[in-house]
């Protein structure tokens, strides 16, 4: 399988042609060539407006965002607030490309709302970006809404008259008072395109992908993401030499990321765990604290790694991005500090590209199984569990690529809390079908 998706961009082949005096045959068929050549060039990249506020469930905007981008969209993300930085929902701070009055003239092939609490109630206000979506509803344009945004949102404005739509379960009631609430996981009625939850977002962006850019290209760009085959079950973990993980308040647990980090991996990694109480540091291997992920989402971190290595850490998790886990293996502070990690027999794990880039060439898969994406997975020493979504390996967990993050931060929550609260939380996220 190839990796260009985690590359955020591939160098453009160059080619001269040599001037020539050209036969009027030949200034024929020199005008049939590039007839041809224009005829197979790639469609402008549809332009995709996802609005963010403080408050955005952070998931759902990255997810999108990234999604998006792999298919070639032209997606500006803009700030409902008064500055370009919020403060999504679980402490993550989402730099935005815009304010939201910039957009006020620009036409959008389709306008993409996440939810959150209570950053579905600021869109809702923002008069701005109302005025935007009902023109793009009179244009017969594309919209879309998840979790709490179909009725908080849509809702409100009148924008689902006469439509089947879904949305967060708790908000289903209001959402009956504006349209035909059903409980689909993404439910598509003309122009208008709803889904339920954190859980359901990769599915409710391939589905706005297939929308824009037709099925082809949705799977194209759904294939590399590993998505699950039967969504809405219970996760599974394949495991080996089972230990207690164990802590003594907290966890306390680390998330490095660097320019090129695998965003969504990142986001879902943090986002969830903080759902389930751990004490999440999110430390930038840079010289800033805001990095410029794989998809060109700018995400901006707690603090930067210097400060992040003074202190100890019941779990350190990687996210993966071909660009950010090369940054990451070139840290040596990082790197002493995921040593120490298994020296002091703590749990560490990564994801996607940086089992095979970061833990692989300094030691740190010795002697245990693991995966990684599946491009990368001959780097791995040992390959005998590579097919699996998720490996447990004792302290090590490791996992495959963005589709299975929800599944591997929910194993990292089963291991910490139990598989109780790990399976509540995935039906709160609406991950598990309740």
């Amino acid at each position: 399988m190839a990796i260009s998706h985690l590359v955020p961009h591939l160098p453009l082949l160059r080619f001269s042609l040599t001037a020539t005096k050209l036969t009027p045959q030949l200034h024929s068929h020199r005008h049939r060539f590039f007839s041809i050549r224009a005829s197979m060039a790639s469609p402008p990249a549809r332009k995709v407006l996802v609005p963010v506020a403080n408050g955005t469930e952070p998931l759902e905007a990255v997810i999108t965002i990234d999604v998006l981008r792999r298919a070639g969209a032209d997606v500006t993300v803009a700030s409902v607030e008064n500055h370009i930085r919020v403060d999504a929902a679980h402490q993550i701070k989402i730099v935005a490309d815009s304010l939201i009055s910039d957009c006020a003239d620009t036409v959008f092939d389709l306008i993409a709302l996440p939810g959150g609490m209570p950053g579905a109630t600021s869109l809702r206000d923002c008069a701005v970006l109302e005025n935007i979506v009902k023109k793009q509803a009179a244009d017969g344009r594309l919209y879309a809404a998840i979790c709490a945004s179909p009725a908080v949102v849509l809702g409100s404005w009148g924008l689902l008259k006469g439509l089947k739509a879904t949305c967060y379960p708790s908000f289903m009631e209001q959402l009956g008072s504006t349209a035909t609430a059903v409980e689909s996981r993404v439910q598509i009625d003309g122009q208008v395109v709803t889904s339920r939850g954190p859980g359901t977002t990769l599915e409710f962006a391939v589905a706005l992908v297939e929308q824009l850019y037709g099925k082809e290209k949705a799977d194209e760009v759904s294939g590399p993401l590993l998505l699950r085959s039967n969504h809405g079950h219970e996760y599974t973990i394949a495991e080996q030499n089972q230990v207690k993980w164990t802590f003594d308040d907290g966890p306390r647990i680390l998330v490095p990321i660097a320019n090129g980090t695998e965003e969504m991996e990142a986001v879902m990694i943090i986002d969830i765990l903080r759902r389930a109480k751990g004490k999440v540091m999110v430390a930038s291997v840079e010289d800033t604290l805001e990095i410029l992920a794989s998809r060109k989402v700018k995400l901006e971190a707690d603090l930067l790694l210097d400060g992040a290595a003074e202190q100890s850490y019941d779990l350190i998790v990687l996210p993966g991005g071909l660009g950010g886990a090369e940054a990451l293996a070139k840290s040596e502070k990082l790197i002493n500090l995921l040593k120490k990690q298994r020296e002091s027999n703590r749990p560490y794990g990564a994801i996607c590209a940086s089992p095979a880039l970061v833990l692989e060439p300094h030691g740190l898969l010795k002697d245990k199984k693991a995966t990684a994406f599946p491009a990368l997975c001959d780097k791995l020493s040992d390959k005998s569990e590579i097919d699996n979504r998720v490996v447990v390996d004792g302290n090590l967990i490791t996992s495959r690529g963005p589709g299975t993050t929800m599944e591997f931060s929910l194993a990292i929550v089963e291991k910490l809390f139990g598989r109780d609260t790990a399976v509540q939380l995935g039906k709160t996220m609406v991950f598990i079908q309740d």
